[in-house]
């Protein structure tokens, strides 16, 4: 199918990703994974939880592979890569304006809002992050690496989790701080939050509890200004394409609040993203690092110092 594994299209800690061909002629993407967890707990979530899903904006499994303790994941090939490629790179495509990263942050919000709501059970995803937001050949996103994913029933609003789950700069706070609140599918709205922020920048995120962190100074540069009446600098763009990135730094602003209470559901940032910039709230101020009050950790939760060097069940 890939040739020999000739065609390498990316790695991370998952393992490597290879271009492949069917015997059909159809392109496709072949994720090999390197070490799995848990005795292939991660390749197991992956299949059950994917395979059940049938969505525009989720990437769409065609099969897998599996050989002694190799395995391999088969899914339709992106030609556009992922979204990390498009927000952080210095040259970015003229196709990708303002109103065509609207376009995206739609899709990725119609995504995650089927995960959470449209399927039999509800599926929390815990790593969304541009590396794993993939594109088409006509941009439409598509929301990837399920390793992580858990599967709850929908009348279960609170999870129980045994160890800490996603990348370091887009996890949810309560994954840390037990007494702000449960884990929840708010957990992705705030992993969401951070992405929206990453567009909205076109910088990276690092640790967002961390002091110094470019993260932590950019929401709060972006919410002081709006807070006084203030628009952000864009330079040359149009009243329309102000606008679009006011909209996005609101949504996310109120997407990374501390307490998960405090977060929009995912169907309310559909309708948030989809109403005029005008009817839009400005959010409570959120924290922005441990300056901002953040709750002191719970006995038996990690501690932030250990965050950036721990092992995470995560991908990097």
């Amino acid at each position: 199918m890939t040739r020999g594994f000739k065609d390498k299209l990316g790695e991370g800690g998952y393992g490597l990703v290879f271009k492949g061909r069917l015997r059909s002629g159809n392109l496709v993407a072949v994720k090999l994974l390197s070490k799995s967890k848990a005795n292939g707990q991660d390749f197991v979530n992956e299949v059950a939880t994917i395979g059940r899903v049938h969505h525009v904006n989720v990437v769409q499994l065609i099969g897998f592979c599996v050989e002694g303790a190799k395995r391999a994941l088969v899914y339709d090939f992106m030609p556009n890569g992922s979204l990390d490629k498009i927000i952080f790179s210095h040259q970015n495509s003229p196709s990708i304006n303002w109103q065509r990263m609207f376009e995206i942050t739609l899709g990725v919000a119609r995504g995650i809002e089927y995960l959470h709501r449209g399927c039999e059970m509800q599926i929390l995803h815990f790593d969304i992050k541009p590396h794993n937001i993939l594109l088409d050949g006509s941009f439409n996103p598509k929301v990837s690496d399920f390793g992580l994913a858990k599967l709850y029933p929908t009348n279960e609003s609170i999870v129980s989790l045994t160890t800490v789950r996603g990348t370091q700069g887009y996890m949810a706070p309560e994954l840390f701080y037990r007494n702000i609140g449960g884990v929840s599918y708010k957990a992705d709205v705030y992993s969401f939050g951070m992405l929206l922020m990453e567009m909205v920048g076109r910088r990276r995120n690092v640790n967002a509890f961390a002091d110094h962190s470019s993260q932590i100074y950019f929401s709060k540069w972006i919410y002081e200004r709006f807070d006084q009446g203030e628009d952000i600098e864009l330079g040359d763009v149009t009243d329309v394409e102000k606008n679009i990135v006011r909209k996005m730094a609101i949504v996310a602003l109120w997407c990374i609040q501390m307490k998960p209470a405090l977060r929009p559901s995912m169907t309310k940032v559909l309708e948030m993203l989809e109403s005029e910039v005008e009817l839009l709230e400005m959010p409570p101020k959120p924290a922005f690092g441990p300056s901002d009050e953040l709750p002191t950790p719970d006995r038996g939760s990690i501690s932030l110092a250990a965050v950036p060097t721990m092992s995470l069940d995560a991908r990097s």
